[in-house]
């Protein structure tokens, strides 16, 4: 078994098609399906499920996937930790990050890692907090732009920001003419909530606010992400409450208005693994840090 035919099959998994695999990793479709079969025979059982129209992982595809994964991870941590001792400098920056911080501190954390470092290379990879650790922890990524987790194993985190919630409420609803708002307001109307296919810390923090505010069973409808949300709201079906970052959206259909008695307000910062040395090094993480705001 060669290092170069687990690349291979890497890629075929993430890929699902030979032909994109074969293109991503600048090798002949035919020389890279006869690394796999290969692979197959010396493990003894088919890794994908081939037919004219798809390519799917078998189960045992999916558990060499996930080895491969740390294998390759493993070795290009090795790599980095010799250059480090080397004294070589950093060539390149793998950062994930969630989009409020994407629209937010990202920016302005690349451009000072530009002016340091005009010579590294950075890729940029969105996700939603739980990808983002993972990736962290397989060292596919350095950094990760996340919401707060706990310090645990080798994982760290240090908050930056806070970023405000505001009650989003469509044009024509006689909210939107309001100065005052109060939680007693909001009892009388249909409220859009985030409802995603893996329980985010968004999803947990406004269920538990709900459920405090007693605003449960109001909940008439709900949606993936923040531009579903403002669409629901600006369409009229409801209100819900939307990133203080949705007031820079073009031709917005809806207003952000505060509510007496709540303030909702979720954090946001850096996380990386300390075991890694890009991370570790060259005051990456002290760049990031530089962003840390009150509020």
């Amino acid at each position: 078994m060669e290092l170069r035919q687990l690349s291979y099959f890497k890629a075929v998994a993430e890929e699902l098609h030979f032909g994109r695999a074969a293109a991503r990793m600048h090798i002949a479709q035919p020389a890279l399906s006869n690394h796999v079969m290969s692979l197959e025979r010396e493990l003894g059982c088919p890794l994908f499920i081939r037919s004219t129209r798809r390519v799917e992982l078998t189960r045992a595809g999916e558990t060499f996937y996930d080895r491969c994964v740390r294998i390759l991870s493993d070795i290009d941590l090795t790599t980095e930790l010799t250059r480090a001792a080397g004294g070589s400098r950093i060539r390149q920056i793998r950062i994930g990050s969630i989009y409020p911080a994407t629209m937010g501190m990202l920016p302005t954390f690349l451009a000072k890692i530009a002016r340091k470092y005009p010579d590294v290379r950075i890729h940029i990879a969105s996700g939603n907090t739980g990808e983002i650790i993972r990736g962290l922890e397989t060292g596919q990524l350095n950094l990760g732009f996340i919401r707060p987790v706990e310090n645990i194993g080798s994982l760290r985190f240090v908050s930056l920001a806070h970023e405000r919630y505001y009650l989003a409420v469509g044009h024509a609803n006689p909210l939107a003419a309001r100065d005052e708002i109060s939680i007693d307001d909001l009892r009388t109307q249909k409220i859009i909530a985030f409802n995603r296919q893996n329980l985010s810390y968004t999803e947990r923090y406004f269920n538990e606010k709900f459920a405090e505010y007693e605003l449960t069973a109001n909940i008439a409808f709900s949606c993936d992400d923040t531009y579903a949300l403002v669409s629901l709201v600006s369409a009229g079906l409801g209100i819900g409450f939307a990133p203080e970052w949705t007031l820079d959206l073009p031709n917005r259909g809806f207003e952000l208005k505060k509510v007496s008695g709540i303030d909702f307000r979720i954090g946001l910062g850096i996380a990386w693994s300390k075991e890694d040395p890009t991370a570790g090094r060259d005051d990456i993480v002290d760049i990031a840090r530089s962003l840390a705001r009150r509020g």
